[in-house]
């Protein structure tokens, strides 16, 4: 068994990653900045250095749209470095971050270099995105008269807890380096997606396409952020929503 440290450990994804490989006979760190047992600030590095002692494996699930991923990979690099115990740095990205020039994409692949170049041990896992992203999504835009969605963008959303067993499978102590990203089982329009979360929520509002510009809706457009050929993902939007009652 292992000592484990997986960062945003009470998040959506990072409390399901801490609930698995606790299952699994694990000695597991939950580290968040609101954790009593390891309180960790990835923004400065405090107390890190004292989650990290002993550590043999990481699981990296703390990120943040609104900025600072880069510089929390610093200090855990940093960190890891100094202690010298940890063998293999898993860490989760997003399908599309070397085409799509979105800034979180940008931001989540300089943290991939980041890692690569680290002289640790890593492991790099790509997914489309989770459900929630586009329940989310269309529950914002639908507080509108109207349902206004990006026009021609494709997702293919994949379930969150099928992403948390495939990242208690690669904490183990040996690095995998990229391995085959994981897409969830169906491709469809936004619009598409977002009618079904209205049916499923007994809205009746209009799904109106919304067309925009940029580079970054290019490249969304293009398909960038799907992966058809690892459509490996077995639970459905529908079943999700299903399931959220």
């Amino acid at each position: 068994m292992s000592t484990i440290l997986v960062t945003g450990g009470t998040g959506n994804l990072g409390a399901l990653v801490v609930a698995r490989l606790r299952g699994r006979g694990h000695e597991v760190r939950a580290l968040s900045r609101s954790s009593a047992e390891y309180p960790v600030d990835l923004r400065n590095g405090s107390g890190l250095d004292a989650a990290m002692a002993g550590a043999e494996v990481i699981v990296h699930c703390a990120s943040s749209p609104r900025g600072g991923d880069d510089v929390a990979a610093r200090h855990l690099i940093a960190s890891a470095r100094r202690a010298g115990t940890v063998t293999n740095l898993v860490y989760i990205s997003i399908v599309g971050v070397d085409v799509v020039p979105l800034g979180y994409y940008r931001t989540k692949l300089r943290v991939e270099r980041m890692l690569e170049g680290s002289g640790l041990g890593v492991t790099l896992l790509r997914t489309t995105q989770f459900h929630d992203l586009v329940a989310q999504v269309t529950a914002a835009a639908a507080k509108l008269p109207l349902v206004p969605l990006p026009k021609g963008v494709r997702v293919q959303p994949i379930a969150v807890e099928e992403v948390a067993d495939r990242l208690a499978e690669l904490a183990g102590p040996a690095p995998a380096g990229r391995v085959a990203d994981m897409g969830g089982p169906e491709i469809r329009t936004l619009q598409e997606w977002g009618r079904t979360y209205l049916a499923a929520t007994g809205s009746r509002r209009r799904v109106v396409a919304l067309p925009l510009a940029g580079k970054a809706y290019a490249g969304f457009r293009r398909g960038g952020n799907l992966a058809p050929a690892q459509a490996v993902g077995r639970t459905t939007f529908g079943e999700f929503l299903e399931r959220r009652g």
